[in-house]
């Protein structure tokens, strides 16, 4: 039998399975807490459009989610199984039950995912050897040279997360983006970095073009550049990878912004000083920043951190939006809070500092 596309409309009794199984899943012995409730409903209803109540679901065992959604694809029933691994990661600590759990539903799936096992291992305390497996399936095993094509340049970089030595070249270009005319994805990227103090791509003091690609995103999604700004950019490029594996982009930003997990990801440092995910409408946010990328994975179907961005710097933001087939955000996550690239309410407070300082040197 043909499974069904994914981008059709989900059967309204296959959201309420889905929903029981992952909440069955994922549930500690005190049930469902308040941060999952908000997160796994917003997804639910960003992806589906139907609003489900978490926390009076009847449990479903992984039997019967399996039956339920037999005539899925393989693909469908990983991103499931992600759902999940996002239910878990957000609890600190992971209970050991809760991990068995998932690998549970994940087997009764036919699903053999990486993922289920970093989220295991954070459950058994073994932080290092989770961020070690979270790299290499996430990222590492990914990585080849032909991934350098579109960063333009020329320092060697063995692995995604190296900071590599000064690229004159490369900040020379990245500069450039300068002179070109109001309106473009070069001219926003580099009114973003120059205003809040961001030390160009190529200098020895700054993001490595592999990172950087992600710059671009947050310009054109209009994400803000402060951490629940980096949670919802994340989550909108790691859902945007056709590979099920870009999950790794989320499950490794809430290890270093939510739950500490992750002590650090290259030019990403642990910073859990606020639990993002407890904000009010953070999960709302968050959901229509998968939303997206799930439009963007379905209509342009290429890893945004491949895209030859450079080609495109001259183009207007809507042309580029345009052709990443990007969505704008929701009504709802704008009610939510999320701020815009460029708004103040999107930036930390050190680098609002820098816009005011900045802002006066300019007036005198």
């Amino acid at each position: 039998m043909t499974a069904p596309s994914d981008s059709l409309p989900i059967p309204l009794d296959e959201v309420f399975a889905v929903a029981r199984g992952i909440a069955a899943a994922v549930a500690p012995e005190t049930g469902l807490t308040d941060v999952q409730v908000s997160v796994l409903r917003a997804i639910t209803k960003a992806l589906t459009d139907v609003d489900v109540d978490y926390r009076n679901l009847e449990p479903l065992d992984p039997g019967a989610l399996a039956r339920a959604l037999a005539d899925r694809d393989v693909g469908y029933r990983q991103r499931i199984v992600h759902h999940m691994v996002l239910g878990e990661l957000v609890l600190r600590p992971i209970p050991e039950a809760v991990a068995h759990a998932v690998e549970t539903y994940a087997d009764a799936l036919g699903i053999r995912d990486d993922f289920v096992g970093v989220a295991r291992k954070y459950a058994q305390g073994a932080f290092g050897l989770a961020w070690m497996d979270l790299r290499r399936s996430g990222f590492a095993d990914r990585w080849d040279e032909s991934s350098l094509d579109g960063l333009h340049t020329t320092a060697e970089l063995d692995d995604p997360f190296d900071n590599p030595a000064a690229d004159p070249a490369l900040e020379a270009r990245w500069a450039a983006f300068a002179d070109l005319p109001p309106g473009t994805l070069g001219r926003g990227v580099w009114e973003m970095y120059d205003g809040r103090g961001f030390a160009l791509p190529g200098n020895a003091h700054g993001a490595s073009a592999f990172i950087a690609q992600h710059d671009f995103v947050h310009v054109l999604a209009d994400f803000g550049t402060n951490l629940p700004g980096e949670l919802e950019t994340f989550a909108l490029v790691g859902r945007a990878d056709p590979d099920p594996k870009g999950f790794a982009w989320l499950a490794t930003m809430v290890g270093l912004f939510e739950t500490g997990y992750v002590n650090q990801s290259g030019f990403f440092q642990i910073d859990v000083r606020e639990r993002n995910l407890e904000s009010p409408g953070m999960g709302t946010r968050l959901a229509d920043a998968l939303r997206r990328g799930k439009a963007v994975a379905e209509n342009f179907g290429t890893d945004l951190f491949v895209v030859d961005f450079h080609a495109l710097a001259d183009h207007s933001l809507d042309d580029v939006r345009s052709r990443l087939c990007l969505p704008p955000k929701s009504p709802e996550a704008v009610a939510a809070g999320s701020a815009r690239c460029f708004d103040l309410e999107g930036m930390s407070e050190r680098q609002r500092e820098t816009v005011a300082e900045r802002s006066q040197q300019s007036r005198g």
